[in-house]
């Protein structure tokens, strides 16, 4: 059994401390971004009015996969200043299946909110007001589902379960890696003029866990990192949530950056 934001039973706490001892890898919502995966689809963004315009996203690469779409010509050099609004939550039984403890939404919103001030205050200054020079960033949360623990506990003791779970993702059009009772998290961000308030561009993504992560073009080491950060946050609730967050504000912050040291297009 595992709390929310805890850890496992003893029995595998032993067995995952020893393993997060052998590989030197980080505990659960602690940076693992790399053990989530996009699940983008137009047909999958929630209609909850929050976005200005949805039918122009698009697959973009360089914003790391996501959905996103801006305005052309804009000059993202003047903005050296982030309004980061109260995040917004949208809860409806189709995207958070059962009920969310009020504490938890709590710690997961301030878990969001603490990691992109952590990304982004080497770069720009964080301010609460608007004004010239402020980006405005506006965020959604549009589907929070936590990991059944409990499931995931009792595939993985099946003898050989993990093959059958490895395969999973893929067989039901999730993805490699994943498995029906991972966590998911979806979010659409708009971007907006702390000035004027007009809309810059809007972006939006849907994260799913990944129980089997690794990327073997980075290296055996970085592959073994990854499947066992996986491994490790299938088994707390929202661990994969924070993951997500980890994975969106180092995102947005990366590409603030480039689009800060670009000219006008």
């Amino acid at each position: 059994m595992t709390s929310r934001f805890g850890r496992p039973s003893l029995a595998a706490s032993l067995a995952l401390a020893l393993a997060l001892l052998a590989s030197g890898c980080a505990a659960p919502g602690s940076g693992n971004a790399g053990v989530t995966a996009s699940d983008n689809s137009l047909a999958k963004v929630s209609d909850v009015g929050f976005l200005t315009e949805p039918g122009k996203l698009k697959v973009q690469a360089a914003s790391g996969g996501f959905l996103c779409w801006r305005q052309a010509g804009v000059d993202w050099r003047r903005y050296d200043k982030v309004m980061i609004e109260r995040i917004q939550v949208y809860v409806t039984p189709a995207n958070a299946p059962s009920p969310i403890d009020p504490t938890d939404l709590k710690t997961l919103l301030d878990y969001f909110h603490s990691a992109l001030v952590k990304n982004l205050s080497p770069e720009v200054q964080l301010v609460t007001t608007p004004g010239p020079g402020v980006l405005r960033v506006r965020l959604a949360l549009t589907s929070l589902v936590p990991t059944n623990t409990l499931a995931s506990m009792a595939g993985t003791a099946v003898p050989y379960g993990f093959v059958a779970e490895m395969g999973s993702g893929a067989a039901t059009g999730r993805p490699v890696g994943s498995t029906p009772y991972l966590g998911k998290t979806g979010l659409e961000a708009q971007f907006r003029d702390g000035a004027t308030g007009s809309v810059l561009a809007e972006c939006a993504d849907t994260q799913i866990g990944l129980k089997y992560a690794a990327d073997l073009d980075r290296g055996a080491t970085t592959a073994a990192e990854a499947w066992m950060n996986g491994y490790v946050s299938s088994f707390t609730s929202w661990s994969y949530a924070q993951d997500a967050f980890n994975k969106w504000s180092s995102a947005f912050a990366r590409r603030f950056a480039e689009l800060r040291a670009q000219s006008p297009q």
